[in-house]
């Protein structure tokens, strides 16, 4: 919300309203949640594409002599491995080695970088990064700036080749190039949050309508539909993707969350290191894992994990899996009875449901 308590909206509100979408208050701002329905959805960028607006998420760039310091310190991957042109996952670390965000990184030059946040956290991400960034940084949100969109599924990349001068192929996973698209400058980067190929494409906020639409209609004969918020999560779930303030948070070390691939312990002293390393040498008291619901019934965040008859855990993400017809949930377990296919129970309204845990991703895509 704005300092007025008003909901905030994106450059493409008035489309997603005349396209028929429920909007939906998400992390202060008025989103769509469904057009056709959560199921149709998730499935179509499954089996064809669809296109989500994600201009919510919050855009800050760092640059100067002091930018990538500064983000070697902020963050746990290495950023040094970065060329122009490349994008790396990472987190934001606080002493404790708890998640204060997870994000994007995206090197645009030598001493120019943009920081892909989420859209709930972009206050706390800004305060925290000059706070603890180093000098000859310059730190500016940009969030404002600029639209953002996501064109998911296995034929995205033929959507795309069909609209642009450029070579896709030469696209790889987690990297980015600037480009024209539908006459407007746009940054498209290999990257995305449902499990399958795809892209995300950064634009000024006056051409986000320009591309939504341009999208769209290159996109209706290979059956290209616009997803809501509701198919965002249930697409990340199933492909094992994280969400802050679910799966992670302050309270949850990265090593806990299952983050340690993103983890470079010779990256330097970045934010929590010591923490973690602590951490890591006495052992893990309880890890995050995957559940399939045996019995009949959804386990939701908040779900108490019963072992042996007493709480021993909680449910951070569940629900329906559309695409693999199960239901399906992420939990934190204490890290002897997280072995696959040890069966637990779920509280669901006071009901005790049998689940056993599984190996993430729930999903994986296909080889095409």
């Amino acid at each position: 919300m704005n300092e007025s308590g008003i909901l905030r909206s994106t450059p493409l509100h008035d489309v997603h309203v005349a396209s028929g979408a429920r909007m939906v208050p998400f992390s202060g701002w008025n989103l769509p949640v469904q057009y056709a329905g959560v199921i149709a959805e998730h499935n179509a960028v499954r089996t064809a594409a669809g296109l989500f607006d994600v201009s919510h998420m919050g855009e800050i760039e760092l640059e100067g002599p002091g930018a990538l310091t500064s983000l070697q310190r902020l963050t746990c991957n290495d950023v040094r491995a970065l060329r122009p042109g490349q994008a790396q996952y990472t987190a934001m670390l606080d002493e404790t080695g708890g998640v204060i965000d997870d994000l994007i990184v995206y090197r645009r030059g030598e001493e120019r970088f943009l920081a892909v946040v989420n859209a709930g956290n972009t206050a706390t991400d800004l305060d925290w990064m000059r706070d603890a960034a180093g000098p000859d940084c310059e730190i500016r949100d940009c969030s404002a700036d600029y639209a953002l969109l996501a064109l998911q599924g296995p034929r995205a990349g033929a959507i795309l080749a069909g609209m642009i001068r450029d070579d896709l192929s030469s696209l790889r996973s987690f990297w980015f190039a600037e480009m024209s698209l539908a006459e407007v400058d746009v940054l498209v980067a290999r990257t995305g949050y449902t499990g399958e190929d795809g892209f995300e494409i950064l634009t000024a906020s006056a051409d986000g309508v320009t591309v939504w639409n341009a999208l769209m209609e290159c996109g209706k004969a290979a059956g290209l539909v616009p997803v809501g918020l509701g198919a965002r999560d249930t697409l990340r779930l199933e492909a094992g993707l994280l969400l802050h303030g679910n799966d992670m948070t302050r309270k949850t070390s990265a090593l806990e969350a299952g983050l340690g691939f993103i983890v470079r312990w010779d990256a330097g002293d970045f934010i929590g290191k010591d923490a973690l390393l602590r951490q890591k040498a006495a052992g893990l008291s309880r890890r995050q894992r995957g559940l399939e619901m045996v019995d009949r019934g959804i386990a939701r965040h908040g779900h108490a994990v019963v072992i042996d008859g007493e709480v021993q855990g909680e449910v951070t993400s569940g629900s329906f899996a559309p695409f693999l017809k199960k239901n399906i949930a992420r939990a934190y377990l204490p890290s002897g009875s997280s072995s696959i296919d040890t069966e637990v129970e779920v509280d669901v309204r006071g009901r005790r449901l049998r689940a056993k845990v599984v190996k993430t991703p729930f999903y994986r895509r296909p080889r095409r």
